[in-house]
């Protein structure tokens, strides 16, 4: 995402655990990098997550589930982001159209579960979705141009991935990227809390 917004000129800060030392899962973290930002952003994308937390793979059956998994996969998958997106509020522009959009997965979707399993995964996700939804409402009350989205980008190729793609077509970070930009674009106010795939087309809660 950051080389397709550079490929633009847009100008793009960048903030990773390995680089900056952001740590979603601690909070003190996440408030001391956040808050030395100071904006305005036009756009904030969060791209963090995770599949496998401390060794714990996707479970098969409910009774594989364990309270550590559970409590890992919040931590990564909706606590940490959550926590930037308490920061992501301030640092919107007030004028003009803004975004924060919020990578998700369509395993979140509870109305398109058909065939159960990932249970801490797809909890994760789909309480990201609710705090991403609760988060527009509060930001339209102050940014009436703002759009704040979840986003499925597909099933990219990368390593979070190889291990659970079977036969899902992949495609490769660039094109993603490219795909998620595309959908950003054409996002309007009247979308924001929304949860939105790589094609612009809406995923049920």
């Amino acid at each position: 995402m950051m080389q397709a917004l550079e490929a633009r000129g847009a100008e793009v800060v960048g903030l990773s655990r390995s680089a900056d030392g952001l740590d979603i899962t601690k909070e003190t973290s996440v408030t001391q990098t956040m808050g030395s930002l100071l904006g305005p952003f036009d756009l904030i994308f969060v791209a963090t997550g995770a599949l496998t937390v401390n060794g714990s793979a996707p479970e098969k059956s409910i009774g594989a589930l364990s309270a550590d998994a559970l409590r890992d996969q919040f931590e990564v998958n909706a606590i940490g982001p959550a926590l930037v997106l308490q920061h992501a509020l301030r640092l919107l522009a007030k004028d003009g159209r803004t975004v924060i959009a919020v990578l998700s997965a369509r395993v979140g979707s509870i109305g398109d579960n058909r065939i159960g399993g990932w249970h801490a995964y797809r909890a994760s996700k789909a309480a990201l979705n609710q705090l991403v939804h609760g988060a527009a409402i509060e930001l339209k009350r102050t940014h009436k141009q703002a759009v704040c989205v979840s986003l499925h980008p597909g099933t990219v190729a990368t390593e979070f991935t190889a291990k659970y793609a079977g036969r899902h077509t992949t495609v490769p970070a660039s094109e993603a990227a490219q795909n998620l930009l595309s959908v950003i674009d054409g996002l309007t106010p009247r979308q924001s809390g929304g949860f939105y795939d790589y094609a612009g087309e809406t995923v049920p809660w």
